[in-house]
């Protein structure tokens, strides 16, 4: 009988509509052709293909049979499966029915198989067979014989493991007279013998009728080939290592990826490979299965012993533990103690029922306390078991969310809190647990929190909750505009810290609350008047047993209420800078507001911007959403009071996409109030418009976040020709500040923004006389409240005192950094400057507002400038961007930026204390480095150098 030639790499088999790729089976496809060869000539064998669990066993036995089948061989075939072990000569049953007898002997075999079906046999495991079992397997064997005596037949079973015990007695009576037979049995089984068939493998095996064929996992050369011929050589080069790591050697996980690879978007999920592995697991033996459910569930680390009793809660079952994971290794489906590709561990777990995989956590969770894990370990299990009918259950929860803050992960140390809750039995120790759950889910989405804002209260009300606690609640409350329930709770906890047994720190924290109050929602302070603080408190002393954060808010708004924000400037400044070390306290980003805001007030806005962006970043590395959120609103308004209005819409839109309306709560009108102040005065009105149509509530106005919405409102309606509107907004800020007892503080120009109101309906006394106010005010003298007042005064008083006071104004605004005020004043002097008819330095000062204008794209100043320009005799164009700008000195650079301004040499050398002849000399490089004849071509990019000149 020829064999068959083999090519020297390696054959395909169809499979179904998949072509299998035996890679590196050549010396066994040679093997069993020899033995085929010798079947043909009456020399009977059994060989036993076995190898680790998908190694290609089946593949290689369908191969064969299609040769054995072309070679003129019969071929019956069976498959065993875990399902019909119970069932017996049900694999016999599968061998004699898959073929078609001769005439002469179908009616035998007929009968036989009838007989079997109807016969009872047991379930054969008794050491010595019954007569019954002996006879049918001895009839069996004769009709077999007879067959082959005409045909040559090959005989394979699949899965040798699953076949039943009456089955396997048939094989074992068959293989001892296979000597002078033309039958090849061919049989497949995994490497590793279980004991219920242990001793037939011993049997089947003996020689010199029997050999194994061992099929290992494919090489790293091996593998790489068969990925090459499912994808190709340019998709294996960039896929292959992957596709290593993740299967090894194993074809059936490889043939997996490749098919993963090829769908649509590449799968990344990677599904096919976790159900080709779970397939495998499935048809293998129980405990296998079992073992990577624990191992699933355990995860990587986990030792032999744990996963052994996690399958069976036996603490001395690590042997079978031991034995499975051996076996999975070997087939690569792990490596050591790990899965190697999470797909993998996801099959499995999905695989399980809810029932199922909930008592497995649970047995996790008690194993692992039990050995003194870590309680992150723990309470992971619990929460997937949703356990908690354990007496240390609610400690480990809570020890486990203190874990889960500080690691920042504030989605699993909510789940902790909710889990403790659920378990405690103690209604304080429940009401102090739902007060830190409500933290941690603040902390996410506060509308979330929301929830336990009512049972917290009738907590308080049964004075079952901690002072502290208490506080933040009357914040949470304040925050969702419940008002009427923070008054409720702030006057029990005053009531408590004024009784009997007051403590001295619960009195300084209510103390400091008040404070806070005073500024933020004053109409709640008690008597709606600032207590006044002690001095201690005022320059950073910590009062033991109170939260660190709650007492720099409370310093810090003092402050603000008081009019002396430069004195708590540098504070403001270390609370910012300590604030990561206190980023657990609920009062930590409120304390970074009020800092920021105190660095506006005394115009550091630099160092406001950079303290805002850095702990932006850092909460977005801890993916904080609401800390997030109210770090960009507080960028959004330094950028709105530096005039750069594209970062304040930008930060207060991201501030609004973190935090839906809801989620902000009355705290909206921040990042509302600086997207409509930034669209104003960018031109986008029907942008600001929209944002003044979303309901904010009534509740927001009792708080500061009102008093800017507010304010915003009224530009926007200044700027829409809305004067009447605008003017009943900017007195209605008065109002609410004199209400507040603030009004001396001053915190909002109000008198100002007013009076320009009045000067759009032409009445000069009324603006005259709020502005004298205005600057007669304590704290007028600030650079951010003097500098639009004096512009006002400028248009409203004779045209001899313009110029001077337009030159004040304007210092004042490079002082305080905002440059939508400069453009405003630059805009006056440049008019000034045109009816003394100096029109030279009414176009140089024209040309630098412009400028600023179109740099901060404020397009309403700009197209206002353009036509101002046109009553000029036309725009200068700008020598943007000139390269010679960078190779000038400080000093020259100072000398520039004022000559673009239009300063003269004497009143250059006046303000920088240098000679006209130095002056001239530093303007003659300046002149030569950037290659210009004369003032007029100063490129008005040393616009941004004016404020080093001062």
């Amino acid at each position: 009988m020829p064999r068959v030639a083999h090519a020297v790499g390696h054959e395909h088999d169809v499979l179904g509509d998949r072509v299998v790729s035996l890679v590196e089976r050549d010396e066994h496809m040679r093997r069993l052709d020899q033995l085929l060869t010798d079947c043909f000539a009456h020399r009977g064998h059994t060989v036993l293909l076995e190898g680790p669990i998908a190694g290609g066993r089946t593949e290689l036995l369908r191969a064969f049979a299609a040769h054995a089948t072309r070679s003129g061989a019969r071929f019956l075939s069976a498959s065993c499966s875990p399902a019909e072990r119970a069932l017996p000569f049900g694999m016999v049953n599968q061998l004699f029915r898959g073929t078609v007898w001769p005439a002469e002997q179908a009616d035998r075999v007929g009968t036989l198989l009838d007989s079997l079906a109807s016969g009872d046999f047991g379930d054969g495991s008794a050491e010595v067979p019954s007569p019954e079992v002996v006879r049918a397997c001895h009839e069996l064997s004769v009709a077999l014989l007879g067959l082959a005596a005409d045909v040559p037949l090959v005989l394979g079973v699949d899965d040798l493991r699953h076949a039943d015990v009456p089955s396997l007695r048939f094989l074992v009576h068959l293989v001892r007279r296979l000597g002078q037979a033309r039958i090849l049995l061919v049989l497949t089984d995994h490497t590793t013998p279980w004991p219920l068939n242990r001793r037939f493998r011993g049997e089947l095996s003996r020689p010199p009728y029997a050999e194994r064929l061992r099929l290992d996992p494919l090489s790293r050369a091996g593998a790489l080939r068969l990925i090459t011929d499912g994808l190709g050589e340019v998709a294996a080069r960039r896929v292959g290592e992957d596709f290593l790591a993740a299967a090894g050697g194993n074809p059936l996980l490889l043939h997996a990826l490749v098919e993963d690879h090829r769908q649509p978007g590449g799968a990344p999920s990677a599904q096919g490979y976790g159900l080709a592995l779970l397939s495998c697991l499935q048809r293998a033996e129980p405990m296998m299965l079992q073992a990577v459910r624990a191992l699933a569930v355990l995860g990587p680390g986990s030792s032999s012993a744990e996963i052994g009793r996690l399958m069976s809660g036996d603490l001395g079952a690590s042997a079978p533990a031991e034995e499975a994971l051996r076996a999975l290794n070997a087939a690569e489906f792990l490596e050591g103690d790990a899965f190697r590709h999470p797909a993998a561990r996801d099959a499995v777990l999905d695989d399980l029922s809810p029932h199922d995989r909930s008592e497995l956590h649970r047995r996790a969770a008690c194993l692992l306390y039990e050995r003194g894990a870590g309680a992150l370990d723990v309470a992971r299990h619990l929460i997937e078991a949703g356990h908690t009918q354990v007496p240390w259950a609610e400690a480990v929860l809570s020890e486990a969310a203190e874990h889960a803050l500080l690691d920042d992960r504030l989605e699993l140390a909510a789940d902790c809190l909710k889990l403790a809750h659920r378990s405690s039995a103690d209604e304080r120790s429940r009401s102090a647990l739902r007060a830190r759950l409500a933290q941690a889910e603040w902390q996410l989405n506060p509308s979330s929190a929301a929830r336990h804002l009512a049972p917290l209260t009738a907590a308080v009300r049964a004075d079952q909750l901690p002072l502290s606690d208490g506080l933040v609640l009357v914040r949470q409350l304040l925050w969702h505009g419940r008002s009427e329930e923070a008054v409720d709770v702030l006057g029990r906890l005053r009531e408590r810290a004024g009784g009997a047994q007051a403590n001295p720190a619960e009195a300084g924290a209510l103390r400091d609350i008040e404070v806070w109050l005073a500024w933020t929602h004053p109409a709640l302070a008690r008597g709606r008047r600032t207590p006044v603080l002690p001095a201690d408190l005022r320059h950073g002393v910590v009062t033991p047993g109170t939260d660190p954060q709650l007492q720099a808010a409370a310093a810090l708004s003092d402050a603000l209420s008081r009019g002396r924000a430069d004195d708590a400037a540098d504070r403001a400044e270390r609370v910012l800078r300590d604030l990561p070390l206190h980023r657990r306290s609920p009062w930590a980003e409120e304390a970074a507001l009020v800092a920021v805001r105190v660095l506006i007030q005394v115009d550091r806005l630099d160092a406001a911007a950079a303290w805002c962006d850095q702990l932006l970043a850092e909460a977005e590395a801890r993916n904080a959403p609401t800390a997030q959120a109210v770090f960009a609103a507080a960028r959004a308004e330094v950028a709105v009071q530096q005039g750069d209005l594209t970062a304040a819409g930008r930060h207060a839109r991201d501030a609004l996409a973190l935090l839906t309306h809801r989620s902000w709560g009355v705290a909206v009108g921040l990042p509302l109030s600086v997207l409509i102040l930034a669209a104003t005065r960018m031109g986008e009105r029907e942008e600001a418009a929209r944002q003044l149509t979303h309901s904010v509530g009534d509740t927001m106005f009792h708080s500061r976040y009102g008093l800017q919405y507010l304010y915003a409102r009224g530009h926007h309606y200044l700027a829409t020709d809305h004067c009447h509107a605008a003017l009943a907004d900017f007195l209605s800020c008065g109002e609410l500040l004199r209400g507040w007892g603030l009004d001396t503080a001053g915190l909002l120009p109000w008198r100002t923004n007013a009076a320009e109101a009045w000067l759009r309906l032409d009445n000069k006394d009324q603006a005259r006389r709020l502005i004298h106010e205005q600057l007669a005010r304590p704290g007028a003298g600030t650079s951010r409240t003097r500098g639009p007042a004096l512009r006002l005064l400028a248009a409203v008083g004779p045209p001899g005192r313009r110029l001077p006071l337009l030159t004040e104004a304007i210092d004042l605004a490079e002082v305080s950094g905002d440059r939508f005020e400069q453009v405003r004043v630059l805009t006056e002097l440049s008019r000034a400057h045109r009816a003394t008819n100096d029109k030279r330095r009414a176009r140089l000062l024209l040309r630098q507002a412009l400028h600023v204008a179109n740099m901060c794209e404020m397009k309403p100043l700009a197209q206002e400038l353009l036509s101002v320009s046109a009553d000029l005799g036309g725009s200068e164009s700008m020598a943007d961007g000139l390269e010679g700008i960078a190779s000038l000195t400080d000093s020259e650079r100072r000398v520039a930026s004022l000559a673009v301004l239009g300063y003269t040499n004497r009143e250059i050398a006046v303000k920088l204390y240098v000679t006209a002849s130095t002056v001239e000399q530093h303007l003659t490089r300046v002149y030569r480095k950037l290659k210009i004849r004369r003032r007029k071509d100063l490129p008005a990019d040393l616009w941004a150098n004016l404020r080093k000149a001062g």
